[in-house]
């Protein structure tokens, strides 16, 4: 079941960063892929800052800021995303 959460608020979190970051892909499959990269990478930086999220709310600040940072380093590489 949390595989499941995970991969909703994934998805959300990528939809929302494309939106954000003015995203050129229109690809639901990228937006997860880079939702749920970005979770994870959102959780690393905010282990790294000390910070940690609570409920449903702060997962998915946790993955929109993950994903945007994923979106810019993606752009400072050249793909676009």
């Amino acid at each position: 079941m949390q595989l499941i959460y995970f991969i909703l608020i994934g998805l959300a979190a990528g939809w929302l960063a494309g939106k954000v970051m003015k995203s050129t892909n229109p690809s639901l499959l990228v937006d997860l892929i880079v939702g749920v990269v970005g979770a994870i990478l959102g959780g690393f930086l905010f282990g790294l800052l000390g910070l940690r999220a609570v409920g449903m709310i702060g997962d998915l600040i946790t993955a929109l800021v993950g994903a945007m940072v994923l979106i810019f380093l993606l752009r400072k590489l050249g793909r676009n995303v």
